[in-house]
């Protein structure tokens, strides 16, 4: 049916698979992502649910990753309406300050399988994890921040805006879960064998 509607239109589904690299890169995976702030925002809940991972709402982020690469850098970090930071343009977002793990809720960004397996990871860990808003310059004054992703896995963050986070090196609570993650997603790590899916 033309138009609009989505209602009745079949349904394709293709599953692809290819040899893969760190998504960001490798010098990205071992030493940290540049950001940028994206001049793009993310959409508020009441335009496109966050949580529907859908082929439309990925302009937004398709956009916002140019422009940071256009400009030099690995990857944009997108805010919301209100200014608070989001998420990358695929992938969530956390930072560390204090031994203490933050991450935006869920009201502007994907409640993406990574992201709740990383925290996971870090409260069994004993590491205290808060969802909550927080602005731009609370990560310019973070210890540490990362990025969690499918494709991302964990990615560690050295810069935004030109400013380095902690000492512009991934910090050890960072590096702990890329450890324990990888761990996991070899089957290494008994805890969270449930998570995999032997084909």
């Amino acid at each position: 049916e033309m138009g609009l509607s989505a209602r009745g239109n079949p349904v394709r589904v293709a599953v692809a698979a290819w040899p893969w690299g760190a998504y960001l890169g490798e010098e990205a995976a071992r030493q940290g992502v540049r950001l940028k702030t994206s001049s793009f925002v993310r959409f508020h809940h009441n335009s496109i649910p966050p949580n529907a991972k859908a082929s439309g709402p990925y302009i937004n982020s398709i956009l916002a990753g140019y422009e940071a690469r256009r400009h030099g850098y690995d990857e944009a970090l997108l805010l919301d309406v209100n200014g608070y930071v989001a998420e990358g343009s695929g992938e969530n977002f956390f930072i560390v300050r204090d031994g203490e793990v933050r991450t935006p809720p869920v009201t502007s960004c994907l409640p993406g399988i990574t992201r709740a397996s990383v925290i996971r990871i870090l409260r069994d860990a004993g590491v205290a994890v808060t969802e909550q808003l927080f602005p731009r310059d609370a990560v310019y004054i973070a210890d540490e921040a990362f990025m969690t992703g499918t494709a991302a896995e964990v990615t560690p963050v050295r810069e935004l805006d030109d400013r380095a986070i902690g000492d512009g090196k991934p910090g050890p609570i960072t590096l702990k879960v890329m450890e324990v993650f990888r761990a996991a997603l070899y089957g290494r790590d008994s805890r969270y064998r449930s998570w995999l899916y032997y084909v």
